[in-house]
């Protein structure tokens, strides 16, 4: 979904390290993953990006705008 904008994006495995994944649970206040993060701001999970992508704002918003 992500990479079809064009916008280019980092990820990192979460189910690497157990103490990371209950971090960014407390520290979004979300408790499920994937996490979308735009310029250090939770923008949220799956659900969410699959609003953005029907209302045609999935790339404005991984842009930032």
């Amino acid at each position: 979904m992500i990479s079809k904008t064009g916008v280019p994006f980092g990820s990192f495995n979460i189910l690497s390290d157990q103490a990371i994944r209950e971090g960014i649970k407390k520290f979004s206040n979300w408790p499920t993953f994937p996490q979308l993060y735009v310029n250090g701001k939770l923008v949220g999970g799956v659900d969410i990006l699959k609003e953005l992508e029907e209302d045609g704002e999935l790339e404005s918003t991984l842009k930032g705008e």
